[in-house]
């Protein structure tokens, strides 16, 4: 079983540009390391599990196994908009390594961060994992990101993934398959999101592709 990866409703068919053409706005390559909440840490990168999303709203917990551990690198333009922006896409993203390791495919994280396609998509993702007796164990960095704002409401957010220290691990016996790192350990992940009524930038759609150059070479 490779690495995990967020499903995607379709082939990856459009570039990062192409997509971040499509939201509107220009696109900004985030200057300042960070970490994102979920992973035990908050958007401050202190340990808090249950910081706050964007907008105020309150958020579920999520708090990962100690054997799980989430970095997001360059995850702030100094942009209040933007970077509230990437905080949600990235708690979007530690929503589905949450759902997997507390094996909960209809998590409340999973639909507080998600929406449109992402949603369905991610349960059913988190669902085959579960179903196939695996859970996760390792890190994950996250990294290069780039985000468009289309709007008050609208933004698109590609990044990539180094999942070479990643690995699935079996719910019953705690045996790890530690697969050797190829190209495909890294995934280009181009997401939209929409701001809800809450203020919180729920991500609505989800494509990735392994072994992309973007985030290999």
């Amino acid at each position: 079983m490779k690495r995990r990866t967020l499903p995607v409703a379709a082939a990856f068919a459009a570039s990062a540009a192409l997509l971040l053409t499509a939201c509107g706005g220009e696109d900004d390559t985030s200057k300042d390391s960070d970490k994102i909440a979920g992973a035990g840490q908050s958007a401050e990168g202190s340990a808090s599990p249950s910081a706050k999303p964007s907008g105020g709203a309150n958020g579920p917990a999520m708090a990962l196994p100690k054997d799980v551990t989430e970095t997001f690198e360059n995850w702030k333009t100094g942009d209040a908009t933007k970077d509230a922006i990437l905080a949600d896409a990235g708690r979007a993203q530690t929503a589905v390594t949450f759902s997997v390791t507390e094996g909960d495919p209809k998590s409340e994280a999973l639909s507080f961060y998600q929406s449109g396609t992402a949603l369905p998509n991610s349960r059913d993702w988190v669902k085959s994992i579960v179903d196939a007796g695996f859970t996760y164990h390792g890190s994950v960095r996250y990294y290069a990101p780039r985000i468009s704002v289309s709007g008050k409401d609208s933004a698109g957010v590609t990044y990539c993934a180094d999942e070479s220290k990643a690995f699935n691990k079996n719910r019953k016996t705690n045996k790890v398959d530690k697969a050797p790192t190829t190209d495909d350990s890294y995934v280009l992940y181009s997401t939209q999101l929409t701001k809800n009524d809450a203020g919180v930038w729920q991500t609505t759609r989800i494509e990735s592709e392994r072994g992309n150059k973007t985030c290999t070479r």
